[in-house]
This record gives C-alpha cells, sequence and structure tokens, in this order.
C-alpha cells in the first residue's frame, strides 16, 4: 500500500500578523514549523516518502524552500477553507491513502511514530488530546464502537481536541473526496469527515497523542508555548 503524506498550508494566516505564510515562521531552534513537519515525517516514514503540499498564498516562498516537494494549488485560497484544500490534495494524489496535516501545527515526532501502525492497517483516524477542551478548536465526541462520531468546532460534551494530524485509507478515501466536495467553501476539513461518517458509515479511530505535544499556531502567545517544545 503507497501511503503519501499531505500539508495544508495554503492559507493566509493573518491571525499571526507576519509577512510570509505562517508554516514558514522560524522557531527558537532555528527551524521553520513546516520544516519542524517534514523532520517529523522523515523520522517516521523515512526519506522517500512522497510530500504534497498545498498552497496559496505567497505560494512561490514554500516552493522556493521546499523544492523537492510536490505541490497542489488552490486557487481560491482567500475564499475557501480547508475543506477545498484537503479535496483537491486528496484528488491529485489518486487512490493512495494520505496522511495530512495542517501546516501551522508544531508537534512531538513521537505523533506520527505512534499512528504508524494505523497507517500500515490502512485504517483511518484523527489524532486528539484528551487533556483540554477548549471552546474555539475542534472537539470530538465518539460513538458505542469508540470511532468518532461528532467532529467541529460547536460539538457540546467534547472528550477532547482534535489535533490536526489525520489519515484517511485508501478505502475510505472515495467516500471522504465525496463527502468534501459536497460541503461549503467556508467549512473545515472536518465536516467532510463528519458527513462521510453518517452517510458513508466510514469509521475514523481517535489516536490519543495527550501526553505529547502539539501546538497550532494561531497567535504569538501560540509560538511561545511551540517554542518550549522544540
Amino acid at each position: 500500500m503507497t501511503t503519501q503524506i499531505v500539508i495544508l498550508a495554503a492559507g493566509m494566516g493573518s491571525r499571526l500578523g507576519r509577512s510570509l505564510p505562517k508554516p514558514l515562521t522560524e522557531l527558537s531552534d532555528g527551524r521553520t514549523i513546516m520544516q519542524q513537519q517534514f523532520d517529523n515525517i522523515h523520522q517516521a516514514f523515512g526519506r522517500d516518502v512522497k510530500v504534497t503540499i498545498v498552497v496559496g498564498y505567497k505560494l512561490e516562498h514554500i516552493i522556493e524552500a521546499f523544492p523537492h516537494a510536490d505541490f497542489v494549488y488552490n486557487e481560491a485560497y482567500d475564499q475557501t477553507n480547508t475543506s477545498k484544500s484537503l479535496l483537491r490534495a486528496l484528488q491529485a494524489t489518486k487512490d493512495s491513502a494520505v496522511l495530512w496535516m495542517n501546516g501551522d501545527v508544531v508537534f512531538d515526532p513521537e505523533a506520527l511514530v505512534r499512528a504508524g501502525d494505523l497507517v500500515a492497517r490502512d485504517q483511518s483516524f484523527v489524532t486528539v488530546n484528551t487533556s483540554k477542551v477548549s471552546d474555539e478548536e475542534v472537539k470530538y465526541t465518539i460513538d458505542e464502537t469508540g470511532h468518532i462520531n461528532e467532529l467541529s468546532k460547536t460539538v457540546r460534551g467534547g472528550l477532547g481536541e482534535a489535533v490536526g494530524i489525520n489519515f484517511v485509507s485508501s478505502r475510505d478515501k472515495a467516500a471522504l473526496v465525496r463527502q468534501l466536495q459536497r460541503v461549503d467553501a467556508q467549512d473545515y476539513f472536518e465536516r467532510g469527515i463528519e458527513l462521510a461518517i453518517e452517510h458513508d458509515g466510514v469509521r475514523f479511530q481517535p489516536v490519543d497523542v495527550s501526553d505529547l505535544y502539539a501546538v497550532e499556531i494561531d497567535f504569538a502567545e501560540d509560538l511561545e508555548r511551540a517554542n518550549l517544545f522544540v
């Protein structure tokens, strides 16, 4: 089975207030957010793994920084959300299973190592943090079988937060593509996952990485917190 890695990096990231795309923000160890992600990917899956970056805002800077990656262009990056960026990436990667991550997450490399068994088994999953449940973050609930049931920012009674690292198996990919085509342009990709669960019976397993660090960089204080770990 072939697995491809996708990094969603098309957005403008205006809340952080930087001139470059947010994934190119420098961390305290001298690496950028995206370089830290690449290092983690290579540690878990080797240097030959195929990485596709979805670009949009100031794409030339990301292409220059990572010339050996493949690229998918979301030309409507300023009018669409992550659902449409992920849709373009899944369509570009054909029938392969896809592990994808948001391009603004600084995370412990062990998170991908831990998920490796599920990737090898071709089991769709969502990585989660059960140690906190913030109103503004994507939250989740599970069904009676222990699989993801609800996944959105509006979930009530959430069991934890989605970390921003996810995997869709080769057998579930077509259903997710179909549902991402249905959702609104401003929807997050989590809405497509919810619809695939509801209408196609797709099962996403939660992978708990609460004991590891994973920081989504939206604001300056998030960057300060991430820099405590790298």
